[in-house]
């Protein structure tokens, strides 16, 4: 399954009860780029009582990175709503930060969890989305006869030749989408090449 990613950051408003909750997507790949994005968001609205966030890496379902804050509101009712909506959701690689302005109305702990989840959903909703090319790296060992038709094939698919080496065979370093493995893995029972995966 294709993973799909945020196409762009983007930001919506939510009020509820005098308070506003202001929900900015941006994508990311790391934790860097979700420290640097929430200490923008910082920067951006610094009178704003609280700036709350989650991160997600990866697939929603299944994320091989993922935090959160609540920033100072009550334990579980921010920084964990807003994690359970993108878990949810079908972006990865991406962090919501939710900004939010105290209107004098305490909402709750119930009425909080409501207010982050539904802020969050909301720019979900309006999130531009695209899908992420996931890249994997092989060697493959062959004979000297493999190169032309190896070339060929990599020119039909998403891939490329990072280098070739020629001893007793060829040894070709190649960098290929996911969704093309199974062409490469039919070209080398074909022609009897060896394909290793690389780091």
């Amino acid at each position: 399954m294709t993973l799909l990613v945020p196409a762009q950051e983007c930001e919506t408003e939510y009020r509820v009860k005098k308070s506003r909750f202001i929900a900015r997507l941006v994508p990311v790949e790391n934790r860097a780029q979700v420290n640097a994005a929430v200490a923008r968001a910082r920067r951006d609205y610094p009178d704003a009582r609280h700036h709350c966030w989650a991160y997600l890496l990866g697939k929603p379902a299944d994320a091989t990175n993922a935090g959160m804050s609540d920033d100072g509101e009550p334990a579980g009712t921010a920084g964990k709503p807003i994690l359970n909506v993108l878990q949810h959701g079908e972006l990865g690689d991406v962090l919501v930060v939710v900004i939010r302005y105290f209107g004098g109305v305490k909402l709750g702990a119930a009425g909080l969890v409501r207010a982050y989840g539904t802020a969050t959903q909301q720019v979900l909703d309006i999130a531009p989305a695209r899908p992420l090319t996931q890249w994997h790296h092989f060697r493959l060992f062959g004979s000297f006869s493999l190169e032309q038709p190896l070339r060929h094939l990599l020119a039909g698919l998403k891939g490329d030749l990072h280098g070739i080496r020629y001893g007793t065979g060829i040894e070709v370093d190649l960098q290929l989408a996911a969704e093309d493995m199974e062409p490469l893995s039919n070209f080398c029972a074909v022609h009897g090449a060896r394909l290793e995966a690389q780091n």
